[in-house]
């Protein structure tokens, strides 16, 4: 008979350390990736910026001269990312392929010009500092026309704010949430010990003495749902590495390395955080107030 109950204490301890390392871990996980994304909002918002290009289409009776020095100063200047040339014969043949026929059969002459396309960096990708760089370009004799999508850059430019002040609220209400579900299953699990916890402080046993062992156990608990955590991050990361290589998720290691500290930090600091409170609390309580 003993030994059954002592098999049932041991099964029901080792459940309720079990919901304690399981909720850690996932919440501990999603608040890795919400940090993943917080650090790395800049960086995406970077990469469709740069997508988007300026093309400088060239006059007929431009030298190549001229558009030889044209490239080179496009390649030195501060908010150039890449400057690639296209001859009006290479044009053709792209937008060839592009419609499936060969367009130049039917009109017996090649209407497109000549032209320099320019990727700008992230940071020159705004309205008034693209519409800057393309009155400038504009003014050279030998340039025929400067293009851009202009709706598209002022629509990224807003939405980029947009998402950015959405994510940063959305990282403070997971935060919140997640402090909170972490509390509670700790919480629970010293609940159940609550009984245990006043019959030590009644043989004469100190507060600090009483929470050690608690507080300790639910750290180590912590660090196990920490590294759970950064075992399943680790592979979301993986995951998406190797479907989306242009993200480089990889490449920066120093992002990692804060989240992935973060991560076990927050472990050890909520769960520590969260235990000394709950048994203080079952400490304070007079003995008749347990039973409910």
């Amino acid at each position: 008979m003993s030994n059954s109950f002592e098999n049932y204490q041991k099964r029901k301890l080792i459940t309720s350390y079990f919901s304690v390392v399981l909720s850690i871990g996932l919440v501990l996980f999603l608040l890795g990736l919400l940090g993943m994304l917080v650090l790395n909002t800049k960086k995406l918002a970077d990469h469709f910026k740069e997508q988007i290009k300026i093309s400088v289409f060239l006059k007929d009776n431009a030298k190549q001269v001229e558009v030889d020095q044209l490239q080179k100063s496009l390649l030195l200047a501060e908010y150039t990312k890449s400057a690639d040339y296209i001859s009006k014969d290479d044009a053709a043949q792209m937008h060839s392929e592009e419609i499936g026929e060969n367009f130049l059969d039917f009109l017996g002459y090649n209407p497109l010009k000549n032209s320099i396309d320019i990727a700008l960096k992230a940071n020159f990708v705004s309205p008034e500092k693209v519409e800057e760089i393309a009155l400038d370009l504009q003014s050279r004799d030998y340039v025929e026309e400067v293009s851009y999508d202009k709706p598209l850059i002022s629509l990224l430019t807003k939405n980029v704010k947009r998402i950015s002040f959405w994510i940063l609220m959305a990282s403070g209400i997971f935060t919140l949430i997640a402090v909170l579900l972490i509390n509670s299953s700790i919480r629970l699990s010293i609940y159940s010990k609550r009984f245990i916890i006043k019959t030590m402080q009644m043989v004469g046993a100190t507060k600090r003495f009483i929470r050690g062992p608690f507080i300790w156990t639910n750290i180590k608990l912590g660090l196990l749902g920490a590294f759970f955590a950064l075992i399943g991050l680790g592979a979301f990361l993986y995951y998406l590495d190797l479907n989306f290589p242009e993200l480089n998720i990889f490449q920066d290691r120093l992002v990692l390395g804060i989240i992935f500290a973060g991560v076990l930090a927050l472990g050890v600091l909520i769960s520590f955080i969260s235990t000394y409170f709950a048994t203080q609390r079952f400490l304070n309580l007079r003995t008749d107030d347990l039973y409910y």
